[in-house]
């Protein structure tokens, strides 16, 4: 009988390979192989090169500093307080009522802290427990843009379901709204939205907004939007999909304090929309994790309260981070698409030599010292050649870090 092996280690004596939900998951997320070898995700893989060499780690999307001190401080007074054990199953209430006011502070939103908010372990979790909620097997189908945070892959595989993909095009990164709507069919039941957008940088138009409400309203689809960039948006300030006209109704938003206020390691998402839909979603998710971070939520509801000179103050900070990243890659050769939002910036390394960017972001550290994810990654294997040459830069790290690399990466352009 075959043996079943794990690139992680692990061997399945006499067993072959496992089965279960678990191939159709790392399957979904382009990770196993034909022969059923698990591959470490290509985050784990450059953070580990980037650790084997003592390159700088421009790869994984965390911050090298901590948040807010009035964050700070709020955690370690709820630890002292003794908020050490399960929190309510749909969150602390004050950070209900603080992300209730925080939708009606920033953008109108009326939300019901009682009714119509889950608080959960990221946003990660939020946007399983609504897929695994919303959808029920291969006969649905979930339209995403290509390339995609590698998460929603994986957990509309493990729900069943069909994945669509519309992709977004040079040099702007935004959908063709022909595509678009191609894609989203009655079989579609859910419409997910990362905006601002990982991994381009990309915000949407209005006039693909206005698109995707209105091809959910014609097809009858959930609209799921992961916006956990909302205040790092450069251009413009954010506005969620919410706001638009007959988008509420059928919308549900995710966000989390990880990105906003630094504090990427202590996993608090939330969710909103519809008190039905959120039911259903609570209904998943009180079985996913249960409850998290009792600590942490009064701390966010802190964060979420702070003047709005804080947020103005956060994107304008990483405005500047990703203009001394751009400078140095635009210095060392690369040609750089300017984000308009988020923690990355894309840039084209063809004319480095580097058409082939999965392999050139794997000698990266060892060549120059600088670790970085190829967009590849972000895509289905039968669509890489659209994205071949383009590679992802972190630049949420301090502008020290920043400077460092990009002497490094100058070294690209003198042959090294």
């Amino acid at each position: 009988m075959p043996v079943g092996r794990f690139r992680y280690g692990v061997t399945l004596g006499g067993m072959g390979i496992l089965p279960g939900a678990w191939r159709r998951t790392a399957a979904g997320a382009g990770l196993l192989s034909a022969a059923g070898e698990v591959a470490p995700t290509i985050f784990a893989e450059i953070s580990a090169l980037a650790g084997r060499t003592g390159a700088i780690n421009l790869g994984q999307g965390f911050p090298d500093e901590d948040g807010p001190t009035e964050v700070l401080e709020a955690a370690r007074a709820a630890i002292l307080a003794g908020a050490n054990q399960y929190p309510p199953g749909r969150g602390v209430p004050d950070l209900l009522r603080a992300i209730s006011e925080h939708q009606r502070r920033f953008y109108g939103l009326d939300v019901d802290p009682d009714r119509e908010i889950v608080v959960t372990a990221g946003a990660t979790e939020a946007i399983a427990a609504a897929l695994l909620a919303l959808v029920d097997g291969p006969e649905d189908e979930i339209v995403v843009f290509e390339p995609y945070y590698d998460s929603y892959a994986a957990i509309a595989a493990l729900s069943g379901a069909t994945l669509r993909t519309v992709p977004l095009r040079l040099p702007d990164f935004q959908p063709d709204p022909e595509e678009l709507a191609a894609a989203v069919t009655d079989r579609c039941r859910v419409i997910l939205v990362n905006d601002p957008h990982n991994p381009t940088g990309a915000v949407l138009s209005d006039g693909i907004r206005a698109e995707i409400v209105r091809l959910a309203h014609q097809h009858d689809a959930i609209i799921v939007t992961d916006e956990v960039y909302e205040h790092l948006s450069f251009t413009a300030p954010h506005a969620p999909i919410a706001t638009l006209p007959g988008a509420a109704e059928r919308t549900l938003t995710i966000s989390s304090a990880g990105k906003t206020f630094s504090v990427t390691g202590w996993k608090i998402g939330w969710i909103h929309g519809p008190a039905e839909l959120i039911t259903a979603v609570l209904s998943v998710k009180q079985f996913l994790t249960y409850v998290n971070g009792g600590p942490f939520q009064p701390a966010v509801a802190v964060g979420l309260r702070l003047p709005d000179a804080f947020f103005t103050d956060a994107a304008e900070r990483l405005r500047a981070k990703h203009d001394q990243l751009a400078a140095g890659l635009d210095a060392a050769g690369f040609e750089v698409h300017r984000p308009d939002g988020g923690y990355f910036t894309v840039a084209d390394a063809s004319p480095l030599g580097g058409a082939d960017a999965d392999a050139f972001c794997r000698s990266l550290p060892e060549r120059i010292g600088v670790a970085a994810i190829p967009l590849t990654a972000f895509v289905r294997p039968e669509h890489r050649d659209a994205y071949r040459g383009l590679v992802r830069f972190a630049a949420c790290k301090r502008p020290d870090v920043i400077a460092e690399a990009a002497e490094r990466l100058a070294g690209l352009r003198a042959g090294v």
